[in-house]
């Protein structure tokens, strides 16, 4: 069971940084990857960071470079480090884990959302 509760949002300044965390109650290995993602009102949501369960990670164009995504297998927790911030990284910033099951089924589990708020 793959249950996510994220923390570590709120407002900065641009040139900024902001730590979020995702704490998943279940096991890291339960899931086949664990990412971020964000969505700004009207717009579709993004997907910003990946880890994967073998630890390779993958990255927006628009964030790579300036974010990093990790983890901590022991606290079952995985972070995304976000430098230099810029205003159109305003959004609501999700976090998401999935697997697949034995059928090849993809099934995703995402936390609350953390508001994520970068001034001029």
């Amino acid at each position: 069971q793959v249950h996510l509760v994220e923390s570590g949002g709120g407002m900065v300044q641009a040139g900024g940084s902001l730590r979020l965390s995702c704490a998943n109650s279940g096991s890291i290995y339960s899931t086949n990857g664990m990412g971020w993602y964000r969505h700004t009102p009207g717009k579709e949501r993004e997907m910003v960071a990946v880890i994967y369960s073998g630890g390779s990670t993958k990255y927006s164009d628009s964030v790579r470079d300036r974010f990093t995504i990790s983890r901590d297998i022991a606290k079952n927790t995985v972070y995304l480090q976000m430098n230099s911030l810029k205003v159109e990284d305003t959004a609501v910033y999700y976090c998401n884990g999935y697997f697949f099951d034995r059928s090849g089924d993809r099934h995703d589990y995402w936390g609350q959302g953390t508001q994520v708020t970068v001034s001029s």
